[in-house]
Order: C-alpha cells, then structure tokens, then sequence
C-alpha cells in the first residue's frame, strides 16, 4: 500500500512529478533532465534531493562527482502507477 502523505507530496508538485516521471523511464543526469523539462538547474538540484530524501529515486553512481545518474525506484514508480489510475479514474 502506497503512503498517502507520499502519494500527496508527488502529486501536488509538477516539478516532482515531471522529474519522476522522466526517471522512471530511464536512468538520466541532472543535465538531460534539465534539456527535457526545461526546469532551471537549481529547481533540478532540488527536486532530486526532496525525491531522494522521500526514497523515489536513488543514485546510481554516488561516488562520481560530475555525471550522477538518477533513477526511480521501485517506490517511486508505484507512486507515478497509482496517481495515473487516479487520473484516470476522474476522467
């Protein structure tokens, strides 16, 4: 079962829910996340650490300083699952 609170700190927030969106599908660097949400790099940065901080995504490679790749996790695609079938359910 999917924490509500979660589920609500995802879906009330574009920025967080485009960028789990896009990690769900791939692992990416803060650079392609930039080039596709057009989002500035700081709203990025700190986007990654709030869905980092909620365990929905993870970093792949943690010890590189430059080329971090970021993924979501299992969780974090659960989420982006239940709040299309909520969509959905709206509709």
């Amino acid at each position: 079962m999917i924490d509500r609170r979660i589920l609500s700190y995802v879906w009330r927030a574009k920025n967080r829910r485009k960028v789990l969106e896009l990690l769900s599908k791939r692992d990416m660097v803060s650079a392609e996340i930039e080039k596709a949400t057009e989002m500035y790099k700081a709203h990025i940065s700190r986007t990654l650490k709030e869905l980092k901080s909620k365990n929905l995504i993870v970093c792949v490679n943690p010890e590189d300083r430059t080329y971090k790749f970021y993924k979501a996790t299992i969780s974090g695609k659960k989420v982006l699952e239940e709040i299309e079938r909520r969509r959905l359910l709206r509709k």
